[in-house]
């Protein structure tokens, strides 16, 4: 691993609010994604200072947000999301150092998905097991059967230092939303932050249930070939309605809730 300078950059809350510095769409766009970090950490789907969910800065510039390295995702606000451009680099420092190579998985979908408002990668245990099984995610279930027709595959390369990795990760990722990074996590993307957390709550509880379903070592039932025909049918409507105009909402509320500051 390479070296690492600690942090001594100040808590968030000494930065004081950057609502005023930034336009409404981009203040808008960081109180969500402070909230997905805040629900990644509520779901308990974090792992220490690491992974990252990244996002599109409305406007023509290309730049995005990413979390500060260094923080837990517990500790994320609206203004201590760091802006960056497609290679990384800061274009509206908030105090907190970032993680460049952390952008790499991220930047590589960015750069050839229009569509791409964000994108999510994490590296739970559940996820990160199902990726490393031959057969990947199998359809043993309701939930399973509605994520795979959206649902990709990349082998494992290493940690992801290496931009020459990207054109191999965008032609296996192509127009689907959902991936499982093999030996190392999953991937979503969305159009907003809603759709891309939305889509990560299914492919994890997917893994979820698969890991928890293979560890009972009992025969399987398996679902009637037509039944799982009839839920990719079903599964291609998308989630877009239910995930900005159902679960986000109710997602917000319960971390006002449990979770409150993330809006600072």
């Amino acid at each position: 691993m390479p070296d690492i300078a600690p942090t001594t950059a100040p808590p968030a809350a000494a930065l004081g609010s950057l609502r005023d510095r930034v336009s409404a769409e981009e203040w808008r766009l960081r109180v969500d994604l402070a909230a997905a970090y805040r629900l990644v950490a509520l779901f308990g789907w974090d792992d220490l200072v690491f992974t990252h969910i990244s996002a599109r800065v409305p406007g023509p510039e290309h730049h995005f947000l990413i979390n500060p390295y260094g923080m837990l995702f517990e500790e994320i606000t609206a203004s201590s999301l760091v802006k960056i451009d497609l290679d990384g680099k800061v274009v509206l420092d908030t105090g907190f150092p970032v993680n460049p190579a952390g952008f790499t998985i991220h930047s590589a979908v960015h750069q050839v998905r229009e569509d791409a408002g964000c994108v999510l990668h994490l590296h739970t245990a559940d996820g990160t097991a199902v990726s490393t099984l031959e057969e990947g995610l199998l359809p043993l279930n309701q939930t399973a059967q509605l994520v795979i027709d959206d649902l990709a595959y990349h082998d494992y390369e290493g940690v992801a230092f290496n931009h020459d990795e990207r054109p191999r990760l965008q032609h296996d990722l192509g127009t689907r939303n959902t991936m499982l990074l093999r030996n190392h996590g999953t991937l979503t993307v969305g159009r907003t932050v809603a759709e891309a957390f939305t889509r990560m709550y299914f492919l994890e509880r997917a893994c979820t249930m698969q890991v928890r379903t293979l560890t009972m070592g009992r025969a399987l039932y398996p679902s009637a070939q037509e039944a799982i025909d009839r839920n990719i049918e079903i599964s291609r409507m998308g989630v877009s309605q239910a995930a900005n105009l159902l679960v986000w909402p109710a997602l917000l509320r319960r971390l006002a809730r449990q979770l409150p500051g993330y809006q600072d």
